[in-house]
């Protein structure tokens, strides 16, 4: 043990800031959270081995300092990946977890190797930190050995939304929440990181830009759509205030030529501002004043798209709509400057308890289309009292009704708070009766109610537990290509919990999902495939699987699939291959070995791991035979 240099002795300075550097780094909101606060959490609890260090009055010996050294450098190089993990692209980062997660799986092995070369025993510090810090480097340890599990549902929402020309708005609302785009301001900053990351990273290839310039685009639109970018500061409002922004025609009245309030479509499908049109009516008009085509009746319709957008416009551009003037005249009562209309909704909840059946269906059809238009619609709606008379009315013997209130529900269903009235309102059965016996619509429609209230994970246990599951199977098997898609998300979000896996097996899931796996033309590869993996995990799934001749097809998705059907092709036949030599056999007569061996060196992190499994037990299943 010789005296430390001066490097030496600024060591634990050193190690103390770089701990509480990364212990005081800010929240991560995006799709590699939970392995940004393991890792946060994991070096935070080296603090009491620092401050005992610098307590220490010795001096370190030379295998101390190199230990102590190796954990500097391993601590700047967590500290670096969490600054960028934080800052870097959200989408970069969903849609190349398999490489955040190696990134954070290699700091993590560079941590437990310092750890390792520290002589605990011989450190004169309380045997209590002693064995803490042993703990501590437990705990690193096992991290060390074992990777970060897929998140499939996130895969799932991103093939979706690329796939889909129209994705459902439950699609973007979940992905918006888990990458934590809630506000333009997030869509702006996500924007500045992906040009940053382009113009800094030669890494990033075309298609993968282009990937996320089309996500990032999708999710604007939606954030759009859903009012969420109520962030504009005071500042920006105040500057706003003073332009004078340019009304967009369509947002104009034709007759006043003013902004729109409460714009309304008469029979030729031109809109008007509701005050004007009705004041040219009451003048003895019979035509339409821009097309001079005479009308078919004198009802006007309003037009909740044309009234959310000119809303949006006011509020982006600091226009207060309520304090707008036209030139028609007072507006006549009924018309309402809000999003949500609160005497239509109360009107229309009131047909739905007190109506005869064609007054019942047409409010079911208004509260559908309303609680499509917006969130705050759906707030308003559920708290006027909708839901348990929308229930009620799924067991109505008229088809359209029916259709009208599982797809109100639907829509309701987007708001988290609704999912559980809905529930608590006894719908689960109801909506599973829609399931079996409705139309197509309505059936399409409950399967995808039933899959948005699944993303609450107690309710996968009652939806499976109501008999959903073989009526999802029959929807997928029998649907139109968007009912099969509905079907199949539903059934995959509802298999993720473990009882739910042994109905689908039980119910005949397996033979349907082999079917479509075959049939490229369907469409539905990546959702079959998707869902076989998650039941391989059980050991009833393997077993069905494994009896419905599943290596050629396997084998042959290995060799052509997309990356994401390699890796779910290549975890089913892991679980298959696994303890059945028969399987593995006909996997090596199939060219298992070659192509096995290119995914272990192409594929994404997670096939490379299962390839290299199934190689494993294919030298295993060698040595015995040599045996």
């Amino acid at each position: 043990m010789g005296p430390m240099g001066g490097s030496e002795n600024a060591l634990p300075s050193q190690l103390m800031l770089s701990v509480r550097e990364i212990s005081e780094l800010p929240e991560c909101r995006n799709a590699s959270k939970k392995m940004y606060n393991n890792l946060v959490r994991r070096v935070k609890l080296l603090s009491p081995l620092i401050e005992e260090l610098q307590d220490l009055e010795g001096e370190l010996c030379d295998e101390e300092v190199r230990g102590f050294k190796s954990l500097k450098t391993a601590l700047d190089s967590a500290k670096e990946l969490l600054r960028s993990t934080n800052e870097g692209s959200k989408l970069f980062q969903a849609l190349q977890r398999d490489r955040v997660a190696g990134d954070f799986h290699q700091v993590t092995e560079q941590i437990e190797e310092a750890l390792s070369q520290i002589p605990y025993d011989e450190l004169d510090i309380p045997e209590e930190v002693k064995e803490q810090i042993k703990l501590v480097h437990t705990q690193f340890r096992r991290a060390k050995g074992r990777m970060e599990s897929p998140d499939l549902l996130l895969d799932m929402d991103l093939a979706m939304v690329q796939k889909e020309k129209d994705p459902e708005t439950a699609v973007l609302k979940r992905l918006a929440e888990k990458l934590h785009f809630r506000t333009m301001e997030d869509v702006k900053k996500e924007s500045v990181a992906i040009h940053h990351m382009v113009v800094s990273c030669a890494q990033v290839h075309d298609d993968c830009f282009e990937t996320m310039s089309f996500l990032l685009r999708k999710l604007k639109d939606f954030i759009v759509s859903e009012n969420l970018s109520a962030d504009t500061s005071e500042v920006e409002k105040s500057l706003t205030k003073h332009r004078s922004p340019v009304i967009p025609d369509d947002f104009r009245c034709p007759i006043s030529l003013e902004l729109m309030k409460d714009p309304v479509i008469v029979s030729t499908g031109q809109t008007y501002e509701r005050s004007c049109i009705q004041k040219w009516l009451d003048a003895g008009h019979k035509t339409c004043p821009k097309t001079q085509q005479t009308l078919l009746h004198t009802a006007l319709t309003p037009n909740y798209v044309l009234k959310s957008l000119i809303s949006l416009w006011c509020e982006t551009n600091g226009v207060e709509l309520s304090k707008t003037k036209g030139n028609c005249g007072t507006r006549k009562a009924g018309g309402t400057g809000s999003d949500c209309d609160q005497a239509t909704v109360n009107s229309l909840i009131s047909k739905l308890a007190n109506g005869n059946a064609e007054q019942q269906r047409a409010a079911a059809g208004e509260l559908r289309l309303l609680a499509k238009r917006n969130a705050d619609n759906r707030v308003c709606i559920a708290e006027a009292g909708a839901v348990p008379l929308l229930v009620e009315l799924l067991s109505s013997s008229d088809s359209r009704t029916q259709e009208h209130a599982v797809t109100a529900l639907l829509n309701l269903s987007i708001n988290e708070t609704n999912k559980r009235t809905i529930v608590n309102a006894g719908a689960i059965p109801d909506i599973v009766d829609v399931l079996k016996n409705g139309s197509t619509e309505a059936r399409e429609n409950a399967a995808a109610t039933l899959f948005s209230l699944s993303v609450v994970d107690e309710n996968k246990v009652a939806i499976g537990a109501a008999g959903a599951i073989p009526a999802l199977i029959d929807l997928l098997c029998e649907g139109t290509p968007r009912g099969k898609k509905d079907a199949a998300t539903a059934i995959f979000s509802l298999s993720i919990y473990q009882g739910n896996k042994v109905r689908a097996v039980r119910a005949g899931l397996v033979g349907p999902l082999m079917r479509l796996v075959k049939d490229a033309g369907a469409g539905m590869v990546d959702e079959a495939l998707a869902i076989l993996a998650i039941l391989s995990s059980h050991h009833e799934g393997k077993t069905a699987i494994g009896q419905a001749e599943p290596i050629p097809v396997l084998m042959e998705m290995i060799k052509t699939g997309s990356p994401q059907n390699r890796e779910n092709a290549a975890a089913v036949l892991w679980s298959v291959c696994t303890g059945n030599a028969q399987h593995l056999t006909m996997a090596r007569e199939l060219g298992g070995e070659e192509v096995l061996r290119d995914l272990s060196e192409n594929g994404t992190d997670r096939a490379k791991r299962k390839a290299v499994s199934v190689l494993e037990l294919l030298q295993r299943m060698d040595m015995e035979v040599k045996k």
